[in-house]
């Protein structure tokens, strides 16, 4: 009896913590450096990883930079030796924090929170601030983000030869369905 009691009790309390954390591997994120009149600068990963802290707003992501898919072989073989030398930094991560987030306050229409954190690409970290939206859904909560990051910042150097073909400034979208 005393042994059926404690697994029930282990088990609901494991089941209790774990609420606190919604979590996915299957997180979008797409970016695009294009400019106008050249080819589309463009590639997505459908394979980022996010989880948050339901009690405290923390919220952190990760994505494998060879995670990235382009149109153009390539385009993404160039990306990922020359560009981002995804074999010497071969992530990008996002650590922050939603300000004002409360699971509670929640609904089915996306709320607008603020967003707050460092993001690290190419071994170099820089303070990000961002509009999230958040909405709950019947298997967890979802969250978009857009933003924009400069190249030159994270020291990502665009040769001479393509600077006109390609954007110093990178336009972000993520999107995240955790459960």
């Amino acid at each position: 009896m005393k042994t059926t009691i404690t697994l029930f009790l282990m088990l609901f309390l494991t089941t209790l913590f774990a609420q606190d954390k919604l979590l996915t591997k299957n997180g979008k994120i797409s970016f695009e450096a294009s400019v106008p009149s050249f080819e589309e600068v463009k590639a997505t990963n459908e394979n980022a990883t996010c989880i948050l802290n339901t009690k405290t707003g923390e919220i952190a992501s990760l994505a494998l930079i060879k995670g990235f898919k382009f149109k153009v072989a390539l385009m993404q073989e160039h990306f990922n030796e020359n560009y981002m030398e995804s074999n010497r930094y071969p992530k990008a991560t996002f650590k922050g924090t939603i300000k004002d987030f409360k699971m509670e306050d929640l609904t089915a229409t996306a709320k607008e929170y603020t967003l707050n954190g460092k993001l690290e690409i190419h071994g170099e970290t820089k303070e990000i601030t961002t509009i999230a939206k958040i909405k709950k859904t019947a298997n967890g909560v979802e969250i978009e983000t857009n933003f924009s990051v400069n190249a030159s910042d994270f020291d990502i150097e665009i040769p001479n030869v393509v600077k006109n073909k390609i954007s110093n400034k990178i336009n972000i979208a993520n999107f995240f369905a955790l459960k």
